[in-house]
């Protein structure tokens, strides 16, 4: 047991982390983690050859992150833009495979795992194809497009038995494995409700982003794009570019952002979901055609299970916020608050009552009788000592990821290593929908506008 381990086990209400002392444990583990993976000898035969199915922002990104890990290979690329797999062998090699049909990756035998990085609706469809041709799959989150598909996914991943991982990196960050530890020893009494939210305050975090000067159905496989849909479109570069703003082929800021916030908080708090769901939303300010909320906000009721007792989370993503971009979850609890800054650092204030009550101030007291109130403060100060009257002052724990973290890079490292070792993932299908299907309830919420009602244990709507 590390020496950081031993020390957390003896936190208790005389023992308090402080800033320095936390940090400097948690960078002495990650920097030994680090030096021990990059020794790894990796010999062929522990070779991973993967390949990327959607190379747009994320496939790009994800591909980065997965290279990261000692004895990766890049084998082969799809995409559906011919740009983008020209530019693939310019960044990762000339002797890759691109391709804009996925089938061809699948079918080949010496690739080992796949990344799923293309638009939402195609997310479930690839992983089953995937898993029952015996790929290990990483894929990004959603993990579904529709509630309805979580369950058949789940399925295929327990019958084919395959490395399956969803792509909400928070559940490997270093900054949430701490929070969740001392989430665990009580730092924050006993959770009652949780504040989370995603900022942001430019064109390309609201998803306008920059189309290429050839885009057309001779550069765009726009069939294979909208394959799934039962009503075919006419080509509309927006709605390829920028998918995340249709409904139709994406999510909206549930599925790509609420997603990352109830990760996390299912991560820390070990809860399997909500059980009531309602959101509200609208299209304020970015009235560029798309059909999601640019602003959303949900209330998400959990129920008391045995992981944890009755608690409420407020979402809210905001596309034009003046605050800027910035991202924040607000773990609350009755004697203090996890306060997350996206998934690198975290502070914990601790506020607890004192033993008395207290009598007068904002108080019914100054409205009795003078007899009256000389009684019950006379009750008052015998029942209760000077100490019982004073709030404990308790300080707080501030943690910051080591200078160059990237969590995304653990989450592939977790990833790789259950190929190699057969070790759980960190992130399941089970986890995965369990985060997706409360998100995607809120989408359901505000079309319908009406509250959702969700069984997290078994996973299905009411």
């Amino acid at each position: 047991m590390s020496d950081r381990r031993k020390f957390l086990k003896q936190l208790g209400s005389t023992v308090v982390l402080t800033s320095a002392t936390l940090s400097s444990f948690a960078a002495m583990e990650d920097h030994e983690r680090r030096i021990l993976q990059a020794q790894k000898r990796v010999s062929s035969n522990d070779k991973i050859r993967i390949a990327t199915i959607g190379m747009g922002i994320m496939g790009y990104n994800d591909t980065r992150a997965a290279l990261t890990c000692p004895g990766v290979e890049l084998v082969a690329c799809c995409d559906l833009y011919q740009g983008r797999l020209q530019h693939a062998k310019e960044v990762f090699g000339a002797n890759i495979l691109t391709t804009n049909n996925y089938h061809e990756i699948l079918d080949r035998k010496d690739i080992d795992a796949v990344i799923i990085a293309t638009s939402d609706n195609w997310h479930s469809t690839i992983a089953i194809e995937a898993m029952h041709k015996g790929k290990a799959v990483y894929s990004e989150k959603p993990m579904v497009h529709y509630i309805s598909e979580g369950l058949a996914e789940i399925k295929a991943q327990q019958e084919t038995k395959a490395i399956f991982q969803v792509g909400s990196q928070r559940v490997s960050s270093l900054a949430f494995q701490k929070a969740k530890e001392l989430y665990e020893a009580g730092a924050i009494g006993q959770i009652n409700s949780v504040e989370a939210s995603f900022n942001r305050q430019d064109a390309q975090g609201a998803w306008q982003y920059t189309i290429p000067l050839d885009a057309s159905t001779q550069t765009v496989n726009w069939d294979r794009f909208q394959a799934l849909e039962k009503t075919k479109l006419p080509y509309e570069s927006n709605r390829f570019f920028r998918w995340r703003n249709y409904r139709e082929y994406g999510t909206g800021v549930a599925g790509d952002l609420f997603v990352h916030l109830l990760s996390g908080i299912h991560f820390i708090t070990g809860s399997k979901g909500p059980e009531k769901i309602f959101s509200i939303g609208g299209t304020y300010y970015w009235k560029d055609g798309r059909n999601v909320p640019d602003v959303m906000t949900a209330v998400i009721e959990y129920p008391s299970t045995k992981e944890h007792p009755a608690f409420q989370v407020a979402l809210r993503v905001n596309f034009i916020s003046g605050e800027g971009e910035r991202s924040s979850t607000k773990i609350i609890g009755s004697e203090g608050v996890i306060d997350l800054d996206d998934d690198q650092g975290f502070t914990i204030h601790k506020n607890k009552m004192p033993v008395a009550p207290g009598i007068g101030g904002w108080d019914s007291l100054g409205t009795f009788t003078n007899d009256m109130q000389k009684q019950l403060l006379a009750n008052y100060n015998t029942k209760y000592s000077d100490a019982d009257k004073q709030r404990p002052v308790l300080l707080g724990v501030t943690y910051q990821s080591p200078d160059g973290y990237n969590s995304s890079n653990d989450h592939f490292a977790n990833f790789m290593d259950s190929i190699r070792n057969g070790k759980p993932v960190v992130e399941d299908a089970v986890f995965g929908f369990r985060a997706a299907a409360p998100c995607l309830a809120c989408n359901d919420s505000y079309f319908q506008n009406k509250v959702i009602h969700w069984d997290p244990v078994n996973m299905h709507l009411i």
